[in-house]
């Protein structure tokens, strides 16, 4: 078992993860460089983004439906760059995600239908160290998130119209991974020869980084801060996580 994983938490094998993030490219800047090496060995990833970004970017020459349909192609490309295929978004509006049984009801409808071992989301806790991490529509999906993990999506009684009308049957998911970019998590995931395909990753997301000149520096400077946190040696780069027994 890895030294960095709590001795009561077991290392479920991960043959399918389930990435739920707020945004189009929340996943790329939190989990990018974890994902292709999960990818690259034979792992199953997909994702669940629950707005269309339709909120982002400063473009007036385009409609908020244009921007969202933009951004969800820009996603598409970037899960592309990192070995993922299968993309869901659940289309509620950006910057106004709040943790409803609507959103609860379609989160458990998206693990029951991919049946993830480990599901992915951020943290359901705000950060006042970290403003933009704690953007809450971040804080809102991470809450509904964990709410789907558990009670919904494992108990048949919880949106009996998913089993009832879907014949989607109760799933409960093993692992859970919350986002921990502060480094302050308990699992540090070596990600240093997989950045390049992170900043690939959220280069193809044109509409909110073609301005940024230094967006892999940035990338490189988080990652070592937050593999300085987890105890790796220098020089390597990492993603954190505080990993959860939800089975």
């Amino acid at each position: 078992m890895p030294a960095d994983l709590p001795a009561d938490i077991p290392d479920q094998d991960p043959t399918r993860v389930l990435v739920i993030t707020a945004h189009p490219d929340d996943v790329d800047y939190g989990v990018g460089g974890t994902i292709a090496g999960w990818t690259a060995a034979g792992i199953e990833v997909a994702y669940c983004i629950v707005t269309d970004g339709d909120a982002g970017g400063s473009d007036a020459s385009l409609t908020r439906a244009e921007v969202g349909a933009l951004r969800r192609e820009e996603q598409r490309k970037a899960a592309a760059v990192l070995g993922v295929s299968e993309v869901d978004f659940l289309g509620y509006p950006d910057g106004r995600v709040t943790v409803t049984l609507e959103l609860r009801r379609d989160l458990a409808r998206a693990i029951r239908r991919f049946r993830p071992t480990r599901v992915v989301i951020q943290s359901p806790t705000r950060d006042l160290r970290s403003m933009y991490g704690s953007h809450p529509d971040h804080t809102a999906a991470g809450e509904a998130a964990m709410c789907a993990v558990y009670p919904d999506a494992r108990n048949e009684f919880a949106h009996p119209e998913l089993l009832r009308d879907e014949g989607l049957a109760p799933h409960a998911v093993a692992e859970t991974w919350v986002m921990a970019p502060m480094g302050d998590g308990d699992r540090h995931v070596d990600i240093t020869d997989t950045v390049d395909r992170k900043v690939a990753a959220l280069l193809a997301h044109v509409s909110q980084t073609a301005h940024m000149d230094k967006l892999e520096e940035m990338m490189r400077g988080w990652g070592a801060r937050q593999a300085q946190a987890g105890g790796l040696p220098e020089g390597r780069l990492a993603e954190s996580f505080l990993v959860l027994d939800t089975r």
